[in-house]
């Protein structure tokens, strides 16, 4: 149980090294700590998340609108039915809003039935179209011009940086290893008998068989095997975070009808008590560009007005901008090279996070079709994070838990109410975090209203203190103690 953040990689082979610490990596090496590998999740940046899946839409989809008969149809639904019931065990922050597909105009309207006939195919039956004063009654709020909606009540929304730290951190407890700053440069393939060679930053890594969950960089890590099935380009998405107090205006995730850049802009609720406006679809060649624009952030406000005139009024809290890993297909890019002891994951986009953990098992069955031997799956120990979400009780709202703690009645952060008790805990975490950046994703401390104007220096001077410790190694630890819901349940 180790998590590496410098120095030199283990001298020894692996049975399975997974490349990409996002959601998608950190759910294949989450499904392989059920098997007795020696397996090691390895991650270009200092922090598990810290690429796409740290700014998405947050989206707990149905798949309703994906493409019948595609492999990511497939695992979006069974992705979801997986972690919404992990979710629960967990404690990462859900909430069953339900979804409304809005029509703008009649030939809008007349493209519902089509919709609702898609989301049949893909095994989602319970939509229905409601009449233009139904969706008034629902959502009062609304741009007069509205003339109905596609029902979709299954739709939610979810804590996107709770999900993915929770499969990184019961993998690493139940024995996988972390190696975060490890950016892969080449691979010396291997043979049947003989293991790849990863040349990273930190030195060389030997595995026997290999799993690409890079992301964006999963076109340039296939090149480095031979592959060329695929090329990303990084599809920009910018968004518009408004203030809680915008949260009354807004009861479900409301849609646009989709269009072949994806979902369109749309406007949400979040679990942190915000609504989101956005995203853009913005094509793009650098995979870095991740700044927000001017013309980005004026086109959101143009369609948010339209959608939703009084989000308008309302104070912005926050921008902020992701990449979509989009490709030429229609369709995840998952590939087994059975000769080569590798799988590519690749072309996973936006309804990633929704079908992380079938993804997950789906990468095992290949790589157990391609000659692996896994050996017997076992029952991972349960983890219980701690909530980020507004729908559950939070440890400033937690009596009993303060007179046990008084560090959780200490607010640090007054916009999110994050106690000191809460950035402790994230600091002594299994996976700690490499930054503040990192931390605010871990308690909510620095993202709301004041941007960290109020409370920066003293989170900061929290994670700087010499308790925190920076060195590496990080020997992670069972025991470590974790706020949440288990109190609330």
């Amino acid at each position: 149980m180790t998590v590496t953040v410098s120095g030199p990689l283990p001298d020894e082979v692996y049975d399975v090294v997974v490349v990409g610490a996002g959601v998608v990596g950190a759910a294949i090496a989450r499904e392989l700590a059920r098997y007795p590998l020696r397996t090691a999740l390895v991650e270009a940046s200092g922090d598990v998340g810290d690429g796409t899946s740290k700014a998405n839409t947050a989206i707990l989809h149905t798949g309703f609108d994906a493409v019948p008969g595609s492999l990511e149809a497939r695992l979006v639904r069974e992705g979801r039915d997986r972690l919404a019931v992990y979710a629960e065990e967990c404690g990462i922050p859900v909430e069953p809003v339900g979804a409304l597909l809005v029509a703008w105009d009649d030939e809008q309207l007349a493209a519902l039935p089509a919709l609702a006939r898609k989301a049949a195919r893909n095994g989602y039956r319970r939509t229905r179209t409601v009449c233009a004063d139904e969706l008034r009654r629902r959502e009062p709020h609304l741009a007069p011009d509205a003339v109905g909606a596609l029902d979709v009540p299954d739709e939610s929304v979810i804590c996107p940086w709770t999900t993915t730290l929770t499969y990184a951190t019961q993998a690493v407890r139940a024995g996988v290893d972390l190696h975060l700053n490890c950016r892969v440069r080449d691979v010396g393939e291997g043979s049947r008998r003989s293991a790849h060679r990863l040349a990273t930053t930190r030195g060389p890594l030997r595995t026997r068989w290999l799993v690409n969950a890079a992301g964006l960089y999963a076109d340039e890590f296939d090149r480095l095997l031979g592959h060329t099935d695929f090329s990303v380009t990084p599809r920009r998405g910018q968004l518009v975070v408004f203030d809680k107090l915008a949260r009354e205006l807004v009861s479900h995730i409301l849609l646009p009808v989709p269009t072949a850049l994806g979902k369109g802009v749309l406007v949400a609720p979040t679990v942190y008590g915000n609504v989101m406006l956005g995203p853009t679809a913005e094509d793009l060649d650098d995979k870095r560009a991740t700044g927000s624009t001017a013309e980005g952030l004026a086109f959101l406000m143009e369609k948010g007005g339209r959608i939703m005139p009084d989000l308008l009024e309302e104070e912005v809290t926050a921008v902020y901008a992701g990449l979509r890993a989009a490709t030429e297909h229609d369709d995840y890019m998952i590939r087994s090279h059975p000769g080569q002891r590798y799988v590519t994951v690749g072309g996973i986009r936006s309804t990633g996070l929704t079908a992380s953990m079938a993804i997950a098992a789906h990468v095992v069955e290949l790589l157990t079709e391609a000659g692996a031997r896994p050996g017997t799956a076992a029952d991972l120990v349960p983890v219980t994070m701690p909530n980020l979400g507004e729908a559950f009780p939070r440890p400033y709202q937690r009596a009993g838990l303060i007179e046990a703690d008084p560090a959780y009645g200490a607010i640090v952060c007054h916009c999110e109410r994050v106690s000191r008790g809460e950035i402790r805990d994230a600091l002594a975490g299994d996976i700690p975090p490499s930054s503040p950046e990192g931390l605010r994703r871990r308690t909510r401390a620095l993202g709301g209203r004041c941007q960290g104007f109020y409370c920066g220096a003293a989170v900061r001077a929290l994670f700087d203190a010499p308790a925190h410790g920076a060195s590496a190694p990080v020997s992670s630890s069972p025991g470590t103690p974790s706020s949440g819901r288990e109190a609330a349940r």
